[in-house]
């Protein structure tokens, strides 16, 4: 298909989430650079953390803008500058967060009236629910953006709508996921929405699910060969298209994009880089929990024993935080980071995932099994170590062990609650975290075949972005269908 007319105009319109900006960015960027207008709404924060990408992508000539909309804080009673579900201490503070969301609708509105060219199409995160309103005021199509892949999604819809839940009388009985491609168990605990427990996200939950069946289409981060047929099946229970169009992180090809991708590097990072060009190739391990990780800081002490303990070399990327002071004694009393120095080191804030997975010398990725993060391991063709927190991670886990069979568990059994965490305490032990590395790392056969099936995918990831892939054809599908109107069927 040849490059649409730059009178196709997609507006994306993210979760204010980190792991759900990060993607839509890539895929608002994979959308400009195949000639459509793209369009990001987010708050000063956040524009913040991708204006220099997004400005960098429009001086090249690329039609991509980042308008930013005021948050209004004060207005729900928020302090002023909680623009982002990694700022938020505290789950209590989440309906005025999403109230916060709801009000960006009216300026967002206000600026596209005045956008030439007019809106053709919105993408926009699943819980952006009043974009389905808006999107029938332009008299445009609204494709659902999950950020996550279609297994989870599939799951967690073949699941709800079903009686598979009726017989288990515990919350941590194994059971059948009905109606997947590839069969598969997991327990009720570990079932996506149950990271957060608040009644008064049940009218806010049907909004979301009203919006969805308005929708034209589904929008996800992912390619067709990691999906083993649930796109068909996902497609024929919705009666609705789904495309995949990922992984989006590849569309990054600048040195210093990959680096500042989704937020500004910490000085760590810069030294940590420089580091892992001293090391041998495929022999460190890259332990990330992700940017919405609140153990227990006694869990974090126990991650930090298990790292040492593995004799591996490693790189613990550590999210700033509440519990910052109890760990960053621990690490002093310990001497933890003097005791590991030349094997181990020790990233504070936001870390250039991409740009470290993909670095020579990283040979394994311990994970919390985030969408992002577990496609990010993929693409950098890297066997996994599995640690599931919370949301759709375990089921995650399960495509990554069990389905893909290119990673180990390191024992997590149930999700991390937000608010709960102290509660919970200790889930994993060190000894725990130290198997699971050695399992990783090991040089027999299991070991070999890991490596052999992540490099596998990861070539498959690349070809399905590249020209002629099923990711990039399906680019050219979605906006195939936008431009053929309402009224007409894309091919």
């Amino acid at each position: 298909m040849s490059s649409p007319p730059q009178s196709v105009h997609i507006v994306f319109v993210p979760l204010l989430a980190q792991g759900h900006m990060i993607p839509m960015v890539d895929m608002a960027q994979t959308f400009a650079s195949r000639g459509a207008v793209a369009t990001i709404y987010t708050t000063p924060v956040n524009a913040h953390r991708f204006r220099t990408t997004i400005d960098r992508s429009s001086k090249l000539g690329m039609p991509i803008q980042l308008v930013e909309i005021p948050f209004p804080c004060e207005e729900v009673g928020l302090p002023i500058g909680y623009e982002n579900l990694d700022i938020l201490p505290s789950p209590e503070l989440l309906t005025k967060f999403y109230d916060a969301m709801g009000k960006l609708q009216e300026p967002i509105e206000k600026h596209l009236r005045e956008r030439t060219p007019a809106p053709s199409c919105i993408i926009s995160d699943k819980y952006i629910f009043w974009s389905s309103e808006t999107a029938q005021r332009f008299g445009i199509p609204r494709f659902v953006f999950h950020a996550m892949g279609c297994f989870p999604v599939l799951s967690a819809h073949n699941v709800k709508h079903s009686d598979c839940l009726d017989s288990i009388t515990s919350d941590l009985e194994p059971f059948e996921v009905p109606g997947m491609p590839k069969g598969f168990k997991i327990t009720k605990a570990q079932l996506p929405g149950n990271s957060v427990r608040r009644q008064d996200f049940e009218v806010f939950h049907g909004k979301i699910q009203e919006a969805e069946l308005a929708a034209q289409g589904v929008v996800l981060n992912s390619f067709d060969d990691l999906e083993h047929g649930c796109i068909e099946a996902y497609q024929k229970v919705i009666g609705k298209r789904v495309w995949c169009v990922g992984p989006v992180s590849l569309c990054n090809k600048n040195e210093s994009d990959i680096f500042r991708r989704g937020n500004e590097a910490s000085s760590d990072a810069e030294k940590c880089m420089a580091w892992l060009d001293s090391m041998k190739p495929r022999s460190v391990i890259y332990a990330c929990l992700g940017s919405l990780c609140r153990l227990a800081p006694s869990q974090l002490m126990e991650l930090g024993r298990g790292l040492g303990a593995s004799q591996q070399p490693f790189v613990w990327v550590i999210k700033r935080g509440e519990g910052d002071s109890e760990l960053e004694n621990w690490l002093m009393e310990e001497r933890f980071e003097e005791r590991v120095k030349g094997r181990g080191i020790v990233i504070r804030g936001w870390a250039p995932q991409v740009a470290m997975l993909s670095h020579l010398a990283i040979g394994g990725f311990l994970t919390h099994c985030g969408w992002n993060s577990a496609l990010e391991g993929m693409c950098s063709a890297l066997p996994m170590i599995t640690w599931p927190l919370f949301s759709e991670q375990f089921v995650n886990e399960v495509l990554v062990v069990d389905i893909l069979r290119m990673g180990v568990r390191v024992g997590a059994k149930v999700p991390v609650r937000w608010g709960e965490e102290r509660k919970v305490g200790i889930l994993v032990r060190e000894d725990d975290i130290a198997r699971a590395i050695h399992a990783l790392v090991s040089e027999d056969e299991e070991g070999e075949e890991r490596r052999k099936r992540a490099a596998e995918l990861g070539e498959k990831a690349r070809q399905a972005m590249q020209e002629g892939g099923s990711s990039h054809s399906n680019v050219s599908r979605v906006l195939q269908y936008i431009m053929a109107g309402p009224t007409q069927e894309a091919v």
